[in-house]
């Protein structure tokens, strides 16, 4: 079976995997996702901050999804009962990212994601997906040149295991959120 994130970026360079336990059904582990807020995951506000050289500020109330894709640059591209995806083109390993706007079917200001290939770019896609009792992200980037690659290389050297612990904790903290949204 394709997935939603197969759709989007079927082939990557980098990829990485997480998951947590959850017993609540999709609609409700994602309207978690969507209603967290910094507030409820304060390593992982330490974790952002640190990630973007103080230039963001992660501030309690704000929901964690909306700066996700308002702030950082991340458009959704994709949505089913039981998958959300996300993507970006950008330039991580700088300080501000780079991000440029993607739509899945282009626009007038706005890149098609599928499609898009200049060089010195990374494509990223990131996907949230409940199924037999996990929520799931996977997050898969393609570098769209060998100075992309060289770059991103470099980056994720560091910046792996920092991106691995904040994916962890997003989870968790969603499907905490979600068994508290279930027993209201």
């Amino acid at each position: 079976m394709t997935s939603a994130l197969d759709e989007q970026l079927p082939r990557w360079h980098h990829r990485e995997r997480h998951a947590a336990a959850v017993t609540t059904p999709p609609d409700v582990t994602f309207a978690a996702l969507d209603a967290l807020t910094w507030r409820e995951v304060p390593l992982f506000r330490v974790l952002m901050a640190i990630r973007s050289a103080g230039t963001t500020s992660r501030v309690g109330d704000r929901r964690i999804l909306a700066d996700f894709t308002s702030g950082v640059g991340f458009t959704e591209v994709a949505r089913t009962d039981a998958e959300l995806v996300y993507a970006g083109i950008g330039r991580p390993w700088s300080i501000r990212g780079g991000m440029r706007p993607v739509e899945p079917s282009g626009g007038v200001d706005a890149v098609d994601f599928i499609a898009f290939d200049e060089p010195g770019w990374a494509k990223m896609a990131v996907n949230f997906r409940v199924a037999d009792g996990a929520l799931t992200t996977e997050t898969r980037v393609w570098l769209t040149d060998a100075s992309a690659r060289r770059a991103f290389a470099a980056y994720w050297l560091v910046i792996r295991p920092f991106s691995g612990l904040i994916r962890r904790t997003w989870l968790t903290a969603t499907a905490r959120h979600a068994e508290v949204i279930h027993r209201a």
